[in-house]
């Protein structure tokens, strides 16, 4: 019996902050999958390696886990005032589905750097040395964000001496902004606190009721204090992560959570949108061990925060995640704000598992409403590989 060859697509395996993930111009892609629809979503699956009942994605790209399981699509804007448009896909490790519902921060940080290095960018906007500013249209959420790409020489300068937390070798800073970050998610009409409240009550069966900040900045994430649902918030990813019970806990909360912010209309409906809302639960600052075994002192953090991704606590700090932390945490009253000290700041300073993360936002209010123009951080990203990846015919 005869086989179909497999089929070669042009793609770069980059790493953005704390993630890593297959990048596409979109013209480069089949016809087919170059419109949103199942061929594009079933090229993805099969070119990641999903789904994997195995749960290793050992015959694709994908690497196992959330920060690992990701594409990305760039494209020529379509936008006015915009250099390229950005689609990020998170791929279900086990399941035949790939989540477009949010943006992916870290990978934000690629961005640029994949759109000037494939020509993606009019040449008269990259200095021979110095910094380019690509003006990004987030497509996920009808969102801008703006790279400062360092360039020498002409080309991407990926080396340099900026370490990031999670990230084991120094490369060179890419600063992000994220402008007028509150998510247009479906059902919440544009509004950062899509209930109208900095906290609520939140009815968890099984649990009772929590004090919560749902909140859209970067992407919906639903925040919890860490002592009402028994944690310290120095936790690892193994404290969580290898506890059915605990994992069960947040998704539980997740659901209820989605379901008040309007992002889903029954709770069945959770389990087809894992990338999101997020779950975090924050905690006043404490000493700990990172994963790497590096102290953090608990005076060198203003609070501590955790948060999971796709159903498994974050080996660091998703990057939307982060403009959330530092959103809340601008909005004097929310439970990140409260857990920082309750003052009012434009940046925070926050641990994770893997350290730490400084991320800044300015944040007002204006005729009772809360409103963000503007979120920073930086990260730092790099070209892994890049060449064709191949897959058998879809």
């Amino acid at each position: 019996m005869a086989f179909a060859a497999q089929i070669k697509i042009p793609a770069t395996y980059m790493r953005g902050g704390t993630s890593k993930g297959v990048f596409f111009s979109l013209l480069d892609l089949p016809d087919v999958a170059q419109v949103p629809g199942a061929a594009r979503d079933a090229l993805l699956l099969r070119v990641i390696g999903s789904p994997d009942p195995y749960e290793k994605q050992i015959d694709g790209m994908g690497a196992a886990t959330s920060s690992t399981s990701k594409t990305v699509i760039v494209s020529k804007s379509l936008h006015a005032d915009h250099d390229v448009d950005y689609l990020f896909g998170q791929v279900s490790i086990d399941k035949p589905f790939v989540d477009w519902s949010g943006n992916c921060g870290n990978l934000s940080a690629a961005v640029g750097s994949f759109a000037i290095s494939s020509g993606l960018v009019d040449p008269s906007r990259i200095p021979r040395n110095g910094t380019a500013v690509v003006r990004i249209w987030q497509a996920n959420i009808s969102k801008t964000i703006i790279a400062h790409v360092p360039i020498t020489d002409g080309a991407v300068q990926e080396t340099g001496d900026f370490e990031l937390d999670g990230v084991t070798f120094p490369a060179a800073e890419v600063q992000l902004e994220f402008l007028n970050p509150a998510a247009e998610e479906e059902g919440a009409g544009g509004s950062m606190f899509p209930t109208g409240n900095l906290v609520d009550d939140l009815e968890v069966p099984g649990v009772g009721t929590l004090k919560v900040t749902m909140i859209n900045a970067g992407i919906p994430t639903i925040f919890v204090n860490a002592h009402d649902i028994g944690y310290t918030g120095t936790e690892l990813q193994n404290d969580i992560n290898a506890d059915a019970k605990a994992l069960a806990l947040f998704e539980t909360i997740r659901a209820q959570g989605a379901l008040r912010m309007g992002l889903i209309d029954n709770l069945d409906d959770a389990a087809k949108r894992q990338h999101t809302p997020k779950v975090a639960f924050v905690a006043k600052p404490a000493d700990y061990l990172s994963s790497s075994g590096k102290p953090v002192s608990a005076n060198s953090i203003d609070l501590l925060v955790r948060a999971l991704s796709m159903g498994k606590l974050h080996h660091a700090m998703m990057g939307t995640a982060a403009v959330a932390i530092g959103t809340a945490a601008a909005i004097p009253g929310t439970l990140v704000n409260l857990a920082a000290g309750g003052e009012l700041r434009s940046a925070v300073r926050f641990g994770h598992p893997s350290g730490t993360l400084r991320v800044g936002a300015q944040a007002q209010q204006v005729d009772g409403e809360w409103t963000v123009t503007k979120a920073i951080m930086s990260r730092s990203a790099r070209v892994l590989m890049e060449g064709w990846v191949r897959v058998p015919p879809i």
